[in-house]
């Protein structure tokens, strides 16, 4: 199994009052709109609930640190009306070592 070389990883906590409409505009717009960008190949997306709260973490494989350089990219990112509503921090990690069990 071949792992990714790059990844964008984007952390997010989401005020519960807009959580349900935040996570619908996030799969069918956002998510879409970001992956369609040049240099982006995959997206998932992840939850973790401790004690009634909810932390979600999309990571994207992408072909390198150059593909949030992309005037697509500028223009797609970004929480749109839920602005003021999320918390989020992001990051680009590059693959360091890999190891398979044989």
């Amino acid at each position: 199994m071949s792992l990714p070389k790059h990844l964008f990883v984007v952390d997010v906590t989401v005020d519960p009052g807009v959580e349900a409409e935040w996570n619908d505009w996030y799969d069918k717009v956002h998510l879409p709109e970001i992956v369609s960008c040049p240099g982006f190949k995959h997206a998932a997306r992840y939850i973790s609930e401790v004690d009634n709260s909810r932390r979600y973490l999309t990571i994207y494989e992408i072909d390198g640190p150059q593909t949030l350089q992309t005037m697509e990219f500028a223009q797609r990112r970004g929480w749109g009306r839920f602005k003021d509503k999320v918390t989020a921090s992001s990051r680009i990690y590059s693959q360091i070592t890999m190891l398979e069990n044989k």
